[in-house]
């Protein structure tokens, strides 16, 4: 495994630890362009919505294109219930703990949705 590859897994392991011990997910808002997304690099055509397990984590990406948008609470219930749910219908992915150089894992809303209850259990 790369470099890369591992900042990467411990960048999602680190938004599973935090978000199941907090209960508090982070997004990208804007009122004009909705939440921030991105294209997928590994499905076409699937659009990736991207969360932070830190409010200092999601402001780093408030550059250029989401500069308009502002760091939104997500409450944990709310992300599971009805978020990951939605998605998961709508077979858009989630993009955990994005960096400010859009490095990240791309998951499915069901295996984050997994991942998330099994660690706050």
């Amino acid at each position: 495994m790369s470099e890369d590859q591992s900042n990467v897994l411990e960048s999602y392991d680190h938004f599973i630890q935090r978000v199941a011990k907090t209960g508090i997910i982070w997004g990208l808002h804007s009122e004009v362009d909705g939440w921030a997304n991105s294209p997928s690099d590994d499905f076409e055509d699937t659009d990736v919505i991207l969360f932070w397990s830190d409010r200092a984590l999601a402001e780093k990406l408030r550059t250029e294109e989401w500069a308009g948008h502002v760091p939104q609470e997500i409450e944990f219930d709310d992300f599971i219930d009805a978020w990951l749910q939605g998605m998961d219908a709508d077979g858009v992915m989630a993009g955990p703990n994005w960096t400010a150089d859009f490095e990240g894992i791309e998951v499915t809303a069901k295996d984050l949705a997994d991942r998330l209850l099994m660690e706050r259990e």
